[in-house]
């Protein structure tokens, strides 16, 4: 038998805090064979990225490789310097990260980017290197890449520029290559072009790839063989097939029970069908309701059109700029939401779900139509419209961006309620306390900032802030995107109860079409600013009539 392309034995990477030392990688091995895709799961902390960083010698002080070893084609890697690192990265070694708009220069062309990683392992002239660029871009199924090799990263979608991520570190055919999470923010279409592309470039390349990822069912359809990583070590390894399928520690077994493709629509989680607060019925909070017309959207138009001054007009009228055409994001949408419904919005990034999203929330008023709640008009008429209720609520994508990090967590759920005399400035405290225990947060909590906390505790506090103002409605905009399959497990829990105890109405807005299905009574599908298709979600996922809402179907990632 051959020995392994990588061989690592032992790997120990720890970072030295204040509070002590972390162990990161405590003590892994694993190999990776010539042509093969090992897939490497775990949850945020576990210790994958880490591994990814070590393997590459991108470990940066206070961490460091305390032991082990990590041979590549039988030479150790481990200990050697930095100017011998260099020479191996990029050209034997190559790595694709999460988010290509951090790793791409913003103010260079794609051209100068790849020309300059070109010429750091390579003599090569500048005509030679446009035209290894462009075959290189050609080979990820970039459309006129003659062209596109002069763009810069701001003009490429976040497919595209996630392609073109993985066009870079394939110009060298690198032995092997590391992907972290290239997928995750991508949409489940994207995402499956993504996939297909990996796949044919790995089998024509004759190179090898590390699968760094949560999402079980992504790395499923990838990888053979996969390792389960917790709190830096690999708990479990071996065919994909196998240990999604029959499990052999449980902290897979957790993950795979975390899934919703794993449990019955409107069922709790994590847990038995038989658990007393889940119910066996899907969708405990049916669409037959009193009032089936609880919010409505009435002929919906948003047109995004850039304002233009003096001088910007008359640069246009003389040539020297082109116009920008005005953007249609939303098209005659009529949707009804019953109440205590939750209504699914899927569709791809670009379809316009996040603008309808805000114009049913009242943050952008619609260029035509109107939006009401319980028959009452959601924002005020005329050029200098406002919000007229606090009724309608939205939990945003990213609730680090979306809470101030400068004012405590109970500042920021106690300044709504205050403003709108919901509760007083003295009873403000209880107030806060009494929606973060709604959370199932420690009330405790309340004097901490937002970076105090984690990913999934963050998404519970934005929760609390919405819920603080008491609506009917709540808009969530992407919020479970990004997380870890338990975190998102607990988030969709904590819906499903807070749903039933308080009677909410949800419209819910994912790319992610095996959450929609689990939470949602009823799917809209969005597809350039148009609702395409309308049903409950039965309906839509087991005969969907619109080819879009098929492709979309097509491309959710399935367990082995």
């Amino acid at each position: 038998m051959t020995a392994p392309l990588l061989e690592v034995t032992d790997l120990c990477t720890y970072f030295e805090a204040r509070t002590g030392t972390v162990k990161s990688v405590d003590g892994i091995s694993f190999h990776l064979e010539k042509g093969e895709i090992l897939g490497l799961v775990g949850e945020s902390g576990s210790g994958k990225s880490i591994t990814g960083f070590s393997l590459i010698g991108l470990i940066d002080k206070p961490g460091r490789i305390v032991s082990g070893s990590i041979k590549l084609d039988g030479r150790e890697l481990v200990g050697l310097s930095e100017p011998e690192l260099r020479k191996i990265r990029g050209r034997d070694i190559a790595m694709v990260f999460q988010d290509p708009m951090m790793t791409l220069n913003p103010v260079l062309t794609i051209l100068d980017q790849m020309t300059m990683a070109l010429q750091a392992h390579e003599r090569i002239s500048d005509a030679d290197a446009r035209l290894r660029a462009v075959e290189a871009l050609r080979k990820v199924r970039i459309v006129d890449p003659e062209l596109k090799v002069d763009f810069y990263p701001h003009q490429f979608s976040g497919g595209m520029r996630q392609r073109v991520a993985i066009a870079i570190a394939l110009l060298h055919r690198p032995k092997i290559v590391i992907a972290d999470e290239p997928t995750t923010a991508l949409d489940v279409s994207v995402q499956a072009e993504i996939l297909v592309e990996v796949k044919s470039l790995v089998a024509e390349l004759g190179i090898s790839m590390i699968w760094i990822s949560h999402d079980l069912a992504t790395v499923a359809s990838i990888s053979k063989r996969i390792a389960v990583m917790k709190a830096g070590k690999i708990v479990e390894t071996g065919l994909a097939a196998k240990v999604l399928r029959t499990p052999s520690h449980p902290y897979t077994q957790s993950l795979l029970d975390a899934l919703p493709s794993r449990s019955k629509p409107g069922q709790r989680l994590g847990a038995a069908a038989s658990d007393h607060d889940a119910g066996s019925a899907a969708h405990p909070v049916a669409a037959t309701v009193a009032d089936p017309s609880f919010v409505v959207m009435a002929g919906l138009v948003k047109v995004f059109e850039q304002k233009r001054g003096f001088w910007a007009r008359l640069s246009e009228r003389i040539g020297l700029v082109k116009s920008k055409k005005p953007v249609l994001a939303v098209e005659n949408v009529d949707l009804t939401i019953a109440k205590g419904e939750a209504l699914g919005l899927v569709g791809e990034s670009g379809s316009g779900k996040s603008t309808l999203g805000r114009i049913v929330c009242g943050i952008y008023q619609p260029t035509e139509g109107r939006v009401t709640l319980n028959n009452s008009p959601v924002m005020s008429a005329g050029p200098q419209s406002r919000k007229l209720t606090t009724n309608v609520q939205m939990i945003f994508q990213d609730p680090f961006a979306s809470l101030d990090p400068r004012r405590t967590i109970g500042q920021s759920i106690a300044e709504g309620p205050i403003a709108h005399g919901l509760t007083s400035k003295a009873e403000a405290r209880s107030y806060v306390a009494e929606w973060l225990k709604a959370v199932s947060l420690d009330p405790a909590f309340a004097d901490r900032y937002p970076h105090q906390f984690s990913g999934g505790q963050r998404q519970r506090i934005a929760i609390a802030r919405a819920l603080a103002m008491r609506p009917e409605v709540i808009v969530c905009d992407e919020p479970v995107a990004s997380l870890d399959v338990s975190i998102q497990a607990q988030i969709l829990n904590l819906l499903l109860q807070l749903r039933k105890e308080l009677g909410l109405t949800l419209l819910f807005i994912s790319h992610d079409l095996s959450v929609v299905r689990h939470l949602c009574d009823r799917v809209a599908v969005m597809y350039r600013g148009k609702i395409v298709e309308v049903g409950t979600a039965e309906e839509i996922f087991d005969a969907p009539q619109e080819p879009y809402t098929r492709a979309l179907l097509d491309a959710i990632p399935k367990l082995a």
